[in-house]
């Protein structure tokens, strides 16, 4: 049988003081709220996912504080949550009052911050610490069971689809619903096909340079609408930019425009229609990365890390894949269980023109091994395995 969401102990810790008030971020399905029930079983818990509570708070807000008002002081100690606040903006401005007025404070939760943005007030403010729920991590699946990275390009992250049997139905549905309840319901676009076909067609372009153009001319939309539908993206926590370095003066260094990369992998395996058989060829290579990308982006939130991530490429479409702390750390990701100094031009030209770059490649090799060059700078290559332990063992940064 496969395994529950909370089989896995999640890393999030949310540490907050009595009095202070968060948001839990985080793409559905993501473990948020099962997080939540665990850790505060003696908070009142309000979920507008139920229909009943929906429509009473939306057609009367004010409710909130009424109730709010007349908890006594021990059920004040603990913190009130709201799941689905992004819902019912308008909460917010009772939330606000309460935080002001009354010993009340709050985790609200939620899988998209732009309605709240549009109508609310400023996300209180600032009144609020911000945490983010991500799909599993290799730290948390390790700690369990034995990690199957084949299992995890194909079935995603997402808890309830790591170690499903049918994930592929899993997904579908995930899709579907992400379209139908977020998009749709939430009225997040104009035209819900454009937008299911835009889906459709980025996915072929998913962790590469995006190229608006293409993509206005693929989906028949204009390219003001294909960003549009980025931000969309990003808002409803579905995926994220990465921004090419731009610590250097050369012209042939491309400076402006961004990758973009899916929340989960299985999301973009499903999304591009393909199935990674084995750990070889392009379309595991770039899975591969995207894994490696989404490690980096949670170990940065989970550890609250003050690190910069990017990636660098040439006009001569030499690259490397991450580069860390402005060019502190340069990451090559690579599907191969022999790297070669030929396979890494772009890392080589990166610590040319960065002498001090700590120059690393997570791969599928099986021992570490250390690659001198003629001017006797090194690049150590990791097995992926050895690479995320060290991660988030803290070794890096």
């Amino acid at each position: 049988m496969p395994k529950a969401p909370n089989s896995f102990k999640r890393l999030i810790h949310i540490d907050i003081p009595a009095g202070q008030s968060s948001f839990l971020w985080g793409i559905r399905k993501s473990g948020k709220s099962t997080f939540l029930k665990e850790n505060y079983s003696r908070s009142l818990y309000i979920d507008l996912l139920k229909k009943d509570l929906h429509l009473k708070y939306l057609q009367k807000p004010y409710l909130l504080r009424e109730e709010v008002l007349a908890l006594s002081e021990d059920e004040l100690a603990y913190p009130i949550i709201i799941d689905e606040v992004q819902k019912i903006p308008n909460l917010l401005d009772e939330i606000h009052w309460l935080i002001e007025n009354t010993e009340a404070y709050f985790i609200l939760c939620g899988s998209s911050a732009r309605k709240l943005r549009r109508g609310a007030a400023n996300l209180l403010g600032g009144r609020a610490w911000s945490f983010h729920m991500h799909p599993l991590t290799y730290k948390e699946i390790s700690e369990l069971e034995e990690f199957d990275l084949l299992k995890a390009l194909n079935n995603g992250l997402i808890p309830s689809h790591y170690n499903s049997k049918q994930a592929n139905r899993s997904l579908k549905a995930y899709v579907s619903e992400y379209l139908n309840e977020e998009i749709k319901a939430e009225s997040l676009v104009r035209n819900l096909s454009n937008f299911a076909r835009f889906l459709d067609i980025f996915a072929f372009s998913h962790g590469e340079i995006t190229n608006y153009t293409n993509l206005s001319r693929d989906c028949g939309v204009d390219a003001k609408t294909i960003k549009e539908y980025y931000q969309i993206l990003i808002d409803t926590l579905m995926g994220h930019y990465l921004y090419p370095f731009s610590g250097m003066e050369s012209r042939d260094t491309i400076r402006a425009t961004p990758k973009f990369y899916l929340a989960d992998t299985g999301l973009a395996t499903f999304l591009c229609q393909k199935s990674i058989n084995i750990l070889k060829g392009a379309e595991a290579g770039k899975a591969f990365e995207h894994f490696i990308f989404m490690e980096l982006i949670a170990y940065k939130d989970l550890e609250e890390k003050n690190i910069s991530l990017n990636f660098w490429r040439n006009k001569n479409k030499l690259e490397v894949d991450f580069i860390v702390n402005r060019g502190a750390i340069a990451i090559e990701v690579k599907i191969s269980n022999s790297v070669e100094k030929r396979d890494l031009k772009g890392l080589i030209e990166f610590q040319r023109r960065f002498p001090a770059t700590r120059a690393i490649v997570v791969s599928l090799d099986s021992q570490k091994r250390k690659i001198i060059l003629e001017d006797n700078k090194e690049i150590m290559i990791y097995p992926y395995q050895e690479f995320l332990e060290a991660l988030w063992k803290g070794e890096f940064f």
